[in-house]
């Protein structure tokens, strides 16, 4: 996984980087107002200014006026450079096209196994940014991709690490395979993690503590403390699905272990006990047409199903006091008994103080959480300031 470029000797344009940090709310602001917010004299703003003018990234505007000829005004620009943004799943690949905002320009989506290998996964997301990109032509300059996959993520170097559903991943140089083609930056996560920033971005920013639970073919959560991503030390944090339940079923786990939140509750297992109490299910949208037309047992499996992760989620949100828990995957339909479930076992088995504030939600990207989340990691890395300094029109 490429990094930012190392900078030895001072920036041509030392300063330039951070001032465009402040940029990057969206507000429109004179050099006055540039002048009073950093403590910068004029000359020194207009110097930078100029700079990030060049490379595209900041556009100039006629500002409002209250007599008189109208200041100038600047802004950040997002559509200057655009993104490839791939969410991997077990069984999905999204793509998108966006630009530094995250908004979404162009998008695929097809079935995969995950279990194919990252050579025959990598190949149908190479070919398929392709021709996302083709189609887009011209665009403006591809600035990197963003990469989510089902399993822990070395975050240093981008390779997948023992993920317990994806053989033949482990070790796998995602970012070099990716990089070969598109020649930018290829930034690996762990795909809830980036579900996490881009729900925290798009729609939480003002959150500090958050935490995105995705329940699909696995269980997993992505941690936001602090107002930062939280990975841990090997890029396994928030790996729920291969906690023990307390007082769960002994079912054998993909992990080798038994009693999992995964074996207990996640999509496959909700699947599996409605097939034995016979219902014709395959799909998520199966299960939630039987809950919609008043099915008794599947309401009452997605209520278990939920207990049992609040029984997990209990001990988070002791642990970390999250004010706000999003439930993301094709499980997490808004008034969906599987929430009456989470809040019945979290409410009751967590301090009063740690739920004070507490909401449990679904999402509300629509699936797009970890293409938006793959789409800001690339942003903050290729705007952070040592980067956008070492730029060649500054």
């Amino acid at each position: 996984m490429q990094q930012p470029t190392s900078i030895s000797a001072p920036s041509r344009a030392a300063g330039v980087g951070a001032l465009l940090q402040l940029l990057r709310d969206g507000g429109p602001r004179t050099r006055a107002d540039l002048v009073n917010e950093t403590g910068m004299g004029r000359s020194t703003v207009t110097l930078r200014l100029d700079a990030l003018l060049r490379t595209g990234l900041v556009r100039a505007e006629a500002g409002s006026s209250t007599g008189g000829r109208p200041p100038t005004a600047v802004r950040f620009e997002p559509s200057a450079r655009t993104v490839l943004a791939v969410d991997v799943g077990a069984a999905h690949l999204a793509i998108a096209v966006t630009d530094l905002s995250g908004t979404v320009l162009a998008e695929h989506r097809e079935p995969i196994a995950i279990d194919e290998g990252p050579q025959a996964v990598l190949e149908r997301v190479r070919r398929a940014g392709t021709t996302l990109l083709t189609d887009l032509a011209p665009h403006p300059p591809l600035a990197g991709v963003g990469v989510g996959l089902p399993g822990p993520v070395e975050h240093a170097t981008g390779r997948p690490r023992t993920p317990p559903i994806m053989p033949g991943w482990d070790g796998a140089d995602v970012a070099g395979i990716l990089g070969a083609t598109f020649d930018v930056p290829v930034l690996v996560d762990n795909d809830v993690d980036l579900m996490a920033l881009g729900e925290h971005a798009e729609v939480y920013p003002e959150i500090e503590h958050l935490m995105f639970v995705t329940i699909a073919t696995g269980i997993g959560a992505g941690i936001i403390a602090g107002g930062s991503l939280v990975r841990g030390a090997d890029g396994a944090a928030g790996d729920l699905g291969h906690i023990a339940v307390p007082g769960g079923a002994p079912v054998p786990c993909t992990c080798g272990n038994t009693g999992c939140l995964e074996a207990l509750a996640s999509g496959p297992a909700l699947i599996h006990a409605l097939r034995a109490a016979q219902r014709p299910v395959s799909t998520a949208e199966d299960v939630l047409a039987l809950v919609a037309d008043g099915d008794v047992e599947a309401a009452e499996r997605m209520r278990l199903a939920g207990q049992n992760l609040g029984a997990v989620l209990a001990g988070c949100v002791n642990l970390l006091n999250p004010s706000v828990i999003v439930i993301g995957g094709p499980f997490a339909a808004a008034g969906s008994p599987l929430f009456t479930g989470i809040e019945q076992v979290v409410r009751a088995r967590s301090l009063p103080l740690a739920t004070a504030r507490l909401r449990v939600v679904p999402s509300r990207t629509e699936g797009r959480a970890g293409l938006l989340g793959a789409a800001r990691a690339v942003a903050d890395h290729v705007l952070a300031p040592v980067a956008v300094e070492a730029m060649p029109e500054v």
